[in-house]
C-alpha cells in the first residue's frame, strides 16, 4: 500500500514538473519548426520537372546520400534542396578560423557572449555565400539536364529564380535551426538532419521487403543485418556514455568556524565528448566538394581532359567508393581530435589552473604544469580511443551491407545510424537536463 502511495506521488511529481517546467511549450514549438521545415521540403521550386531530375539522379550515389539527409528536399527539387548544409559548412570554416585567427580566438574564448554573438553571425554570413554558390552550381546543372525545365519557360528566369529560391530556401532552414536551439529543445541543426534521416526509413523498408521477400537467402542476410545493427546501435550508447574518471584530492582548509574540502572526488572525462558532430562535420566537408564535383561531372563536357580530371574526382568522392570511406574515416579521427581541443571542459591547463586554485591535486602529481601534462596525456589516449572507435563504427555497418548484399539499407546502415543513436541521446538528455534544472528546488521541498 505504501509503495502504491510512492508511486502515486512520484507521478503527481512528474506531472507537475512537466506543467511548471515550460518543458511542454519548448517541446510543442520544436515539432511546430519541424512540420514546417517538412511542408517547405515538400515546395518545388517554379518551372522544375522533378522526375527528370530524378531519372538522371537514380543512379548516383551521392544524389541519394544527399536527399537522405535533406528528409526528400532534394529529390523534390524544392525550395529546402540544399538543407542544412551550407550553415554546417560554415560553422566548421568558422571554428577552424577561430584557431587560426588570433582576434577570433579571443573572441570564441574572453569575450564571452558577445563575443560568440559576432562569431555566430560571421557564421550566417558565410552560410548565405556558400548557398549562393550552391545554389548557382546547381542551377547551372538542372538547365543542362535534358526535360529538366518545362517548356516555355525562359532560361534565364529560371536560372534566377532557382538561384534566389534555393538561396532563400537555405537561410530558412539555418533560421528554423536557430529558432529550435534557442527556444526548443536541442541542438537544431542535428534535429533538422535527424528528422531528414527519418523521413526516409519508410523507403527503405519498403525498397528493402521488394528485395527480399522472395529469396530465403537474403532474408536470413537481412536477420543478420537486423542483428549487426543493433550490435552497432548498443556499441553507439555505451561510446555516448563511457567515460575515463581521473580521481581528485582535496586539501583540508578553515575559513572561520567553517572547514573546506578533504574529500575525494573525481572529473569525468567522456570518451566521446564531442558527439555526433564529427560525423556530422566530416560529411559536410565531403559533401561540399562531392556535390560539386557530381554536379559538374553529370554535365556534357566537351574538353576531354577536363572531363578526364572530373571523372577521377568523382571516383575519389563517390560514396561507395574505398577512397571516399578511407577520407570519410581519417576525417572523423581528425575532427574528433580538433572538437575536443576545443571544448572547455577539455582543456589541460585550464583544468590544472583551477585546480591549483581550490587546492585541489591528482594523487601523486603535483600541481600546476605536472597536473596539465598528466591531464593532457589522459585526454589524448581516450581522446584517440574515442576518435578510432566512432570512425570504426561509422564504417562497421556499411561494410555488413556489402558482406550481407542487402544494400537498401547503406545510405542509414553506416553514418546515419550513428546520427540517429546520437541526436536521440542528446535530445532525451537535455530533457532530463531541463526537469532537473528546473524542478530540484521543488522535489527537494517535496520530500
Amino acid at each position: 500500500m505504501q509503495q502504491r502511495v510512492d508511486t502515486e506521488k512520484v507521478v503527481q511529481n512528474l506531472k507537475a514538473s512537466w506543467r511548471e517546467s515550460g518543458l511542454k511549450n519548448k517541446l510543442l514549438f520544436t515539432f511546430a519548426i519541424i512540420a514546417l521545415f517538412r511542408f517547405g521540403a515538400q515546395l518545388p521550386i517554379f518551372g522544375i520537372n522533378n522526375t527528370a531530375f530524378m531519372q538522371m539522379a537514380g543512379g548516383n550515389n551521392l544524389i541519394g546520400f544527399l536527399d537522405m539527409f535533406s528528409g526528400g528536399a532534394l529529390g523534390k527539387v524544392s525550395i529546402f534542396a540544399l538543407g542544412i548544409g551550407p550553415y554546417i559548412t560554415s560553422s566548421i570554416i568558422m571554428q577552424l578560423m577561430a584557431v587560426i585567427i588570433p582576434a577570433l580566438e579571443k573572441a570564441q574564448k574572453e569575450d564571452g557572449e558577445a563575443g560568440r554573438r559576432k562569431i555566430q553571425q560571421y557564421t550566417r554570413i558565410g552560410a548565405v555565400f556558400l548557398a549562393l554558390f550552391q545554389s548557382v552550381i546547381f542551377a547551372i546543372a538542372l538547365y543542362k539536364i535534358p526535360g529538366s525545365i518545362y517548356p516555355g519557360i525562359n532560361p534565364m528566369m529560371f536560372f534566377v529564380g532557382s538561384t534566389v529560391s534555393l538561396t532563400a530556401g537555405a537561410i530558412i532552414v539555418m533560421w528554423l535551426g536557430e529558432l529550435i536551439t534557442e527556444k526548443g529543445v536541442g541542438n537544431g541543426a542535428s534535429l533538422l538532419i535527424f528528422v531528414g534521416i527519418i523521413t526516409g526509413i519508410p523507403k527503405y523498408c519498403n525498397s528493402t521487403y521488394e528485395l527480399v521477400h522472395n529469396s530465403p537467402s537474403l532474408q536470413l542476410n537481412l536477420i543478420l543485418l537486423i542483428a549487426i545493427f543493433l550490435a552497432t546501435m548498443v556499441f553507439i550508447v555505451i561510446l555516448h556514455e563511457a567515460a575515463r574518471k581521473v580521481p581528485i584530492v582535496s586539501a583540508r582548509r578553515q575559513v572561520g568556524n567553517k572547514i573546506y574540502g578533504g574529500q575525494n572526488t573525481n572529473i569525468p572525462f567522456k570518451l566521446n565528448p564531442s558527439g555526433v558532430m564529427p560525423i556530422i562535420f566530416a560529411i559536410a566537408i565531403l559533401l561540399f566538394p562531392a556535390t560539386v564535383i557530381s554536379v559538374v561531372h553529370q554535365m556534357k563536357i566537351n574538353n576531354v581532359i577536363i572531363a578526364a580530371i572530373f571523372d577521377k574526382l568523382n571516383l575519389l568522392f563517390s560514396t561507395g567508393s574505398p577512397y571516399y570511406y578511407t577520407i570519410y574515416f581519417l576525417l572523423v579521427v581528425a575532427l574528433t581530435f580538433f572538437y575536443a581541443s576545443i571544448i572547455p571542459s577539455m582543456q589541460p591547463k585550464e583544468i590544472a589552473n583551477n585546480l591549483k586554485k581550490y587546492g585541489s591535486a591528482i594523487p601523486g602529481v603535483k600541481p600546476g604544469k605536472p597536473t596539465a601534462d598528466k591531464l593532457n596525456e589522459i585526454l589524448t589516449r581516450i581522446t584517440l580511443i574515442g576518435a578510432l572507435a566512432l570512425g570504426i563504427i561509422a564504417l562497421i555497418p556499411t561494410f555488413a551491407s556489402e558482406i550481407t548484399e542487402i544494400k537498401t539499407f547503406q545510405g542509414i546502415g553506416a553514418t546515419s545510424l550513428i546520427i540517429l543513436v546520437g541526436v536521440a541521446l542528446d535530445f532525451i538528455n537535455q530533457i532530463k537536463t531541463h526537469l532537473l534544472a528546473k524542478n530540484y528546488e521543488s522535489f527537494l521541498q517535496q520530500r
